[in-house]
């Protein structure tokens, strides 16, 4: 009897706490809820990533012109080199001025090589590179391995729906602080973007454009930045020629910049 009883006490209690305790329900079902959305934000910014550039090591040139107060102004063009976004060279073919100039990123630490100096230059990943276009925004494949993403909202834009995401940097060294990016809700491709300081200053904003195949994805071929702070100033980043490329660790040393070819 005493085990009968205290079997209907415990069933008892079970009952009282499912409808009376509230507070123990609530934060488990915030607690999966939390657990969904950040786990939705970062497979949104993943595969959004994914539509940007290819997981596998590829090469791609740039193109990037910029207009500053409605007046053309400088042009330079790129190739990239680029291995699970942990590794990236950047080479300068236009100017002429400025060919043979090499950047190299490892992580996040980057180097310049320059025919006429002996040694790489550290540089920043946050350091302009041209026009609205920082060094990160051309050495990077992607958000994924800078920030942690959060799902703020959805919003309607034209008739589409997109996933409004917050990112926040992993650390100091990122190229921008904060980004919210948006995401089309049902192709995951990215729409545009807006970088901000770490005091929460907007300092510019993107759109990506001329979505076309390529390598079995449809990717954006044309980024347009503009300046936040300055009325007119635009860079416009042309991406072609993309295509998958085997890149040995050894391309991403500074002692093998010279070798380059």
């Amino acid at each position: 009897m005493r085990l009968h009883s205290l079997f209907f006490s415990w069933i008892a209690g079970f009952i009282l706490l499912i409808q009376g305790g509230g507070t123990f329900s609530s934060s488990v079902e915030e607690g999966v809820a939390d657990t969904k959305t950040e786990i939705s934000a970062q497979s949104i910014l993943e595969r959004a990533d994914e539509i940007r550039f290819p997981r596998e090591s590829f090469q791609v040139n740039v193109a990037i012109s910029t207009v500053s107060s409605g007046q053309p102004g400088d042009q330079y063009q790129y190739q990239v080199l680029s291995k699970g976004n942990e590794n990236s060279i950047v080479r300068i073919t236009e100017p002429a001025s400025e060919r043979g100039q090499v950047i190299l990123m490892k992580g996040r630490d980057l180097w310049i090589f320059m025919p006429s100096v002996s040694q790489p230059i550290r540089l920043s990943l946050s350091q302009r590179l041209t026009g609205q276009v920082a060094n990160g925004d051309i050495a990077r494949a992607n958000f994924t391995g800078d920030y942690h993403p959060q799902l703020l909202r959805t919003e309607s834009i034209d008739g589409q729906d997109f996933y409004v995401l917050g990112l926040t940097g992993v650390d100091r060294s990122v190229t921008y602080q904060k980004v919210l990016l948006w995401v089309n809700k049902s192709s995951f491709r990215p729409f545009k973007a807006e970088f901000f300081s770490v005091s929460g200053r907007l300092l510019k904003t993107s759109r990506y454009e001329n979505f076309d195949t390529i390598l079995g994805e449809m990717r954006p071929t044309r980024i347009i930045m503009e300046d936040a702070l300055k009325s007119g100033e635009i860079s416009v980043l042309d991406y072609s020629d993309m295509k998958l490329r085997e890149l040995p660790d050894k391309l991403f040393t500074k002692d093998y910049l010279k070798k380059l070819e």
